[in-house]
């Protein structure tokens, strides 16, 4: 496989290898790719979290009787597009 990197990246990647702290560019590679793993991990729990945060407010709105009534497609509509907007 090969890999094109910038001149920056190819720089910060020579700089870890010579830190000691790593061997060779593959480990510094490698790490970074499973630090993005761990990142992307992270954020979807985070995302999940949000989302579950909003649907508590939700149904405890609906569970103090603040919730609308949506009769038809175009109100349903209309409702996305005012929050679109």
């Amino acid at each position: 496989m090969h890999v094109s990197l910038t001149a920056e990246l190819e720089s910060r990647v020579k700089a870890k290898v010579e830190s000691g702290l790593y061997n060779n560019a593959s480990e510094v590679i490698r790490e970074a790719l499973r630090f993005m793993d761990t990142h992307e991990d992270w954020i979807h729990e985070v995302k999940l979290a949000h989302l579950r945060e909003q649907l508590k407010v939700g149904t405890d709105q609906l569970d103090k009787g603040e919730g609308i009534s949506i009769e038809s497609k175009s109100a349903l509509d209309s409702l996305f597009d005012d929050i679109k907007a």
